[in-house]
C-alpha cells in the first residue's frame, strides 16, 4: 500500500485491513469507480490534486473467511474524496481521503 498512499491515508488503510484480518473478514467483488479531478494546485504543473467520486460498492462486500457468510450491510453509492500529492520521484500518492455513508451521492 505504501506505493499508493502515505501518512494518514496509509495509516487508515493499513489499520482497516489489519482489523478485517483480525476479525476473519475478507472483501469479495469489484468496486466501480469513476474518479474526476475537482481541483489542482497550483493550476499549472500541479503538485496537489483533489479527486472526487461516487463509488459503487454494490458488488464489493465483506464476508467471514471461515464460513463465506456475508458480513455487514449492503453496498451502494457513496461519496469519496481524496487528496493526492506528487512526490519528489514523480509518483502520486494519496495523502488523505474521506468515504461518506451510503446514499451520499447519486446513481
Amino acid at each position: 500500500m505504501a506505493q499508493y498512499a502515505m501518512g494518514d491515508a496509509l495509516s487508515v488503510i493499513s489499520r482497516g485491513l489489519y482489523a478485517d484480518h483480525l476479525n476473519g473478514l475478507v472483501t469479495k467483488g469489484t468496486p466501480k469507480n469513476s474518479p474526476t479531478v475537482t481541483s489542482a494546485s497550483p493550476p499549472t504543473n500541479p503538485t496537489t490534486v483533489v479527486i472526487s467520486d461516487c463509488g459503487d460498492s454494490t458488488h464489493w462486500l465483506k464476508y467471514r473467511a471461515s464460513t463465506d457468510q456475508r458480513y455487514g450491510g449492503a453496498g451502494g453509492h457513496r461519496a469519496i474524496t481524496a487528496e493526492v500529492q506528487k512526490q519528489s520521484d514523480g509518483a502520486w500518492k494519496v495523502t488523505s481521503f474521506a468515504v461518506r455513508g451510503l446514499g451520499t451521492c447519486g446513481n
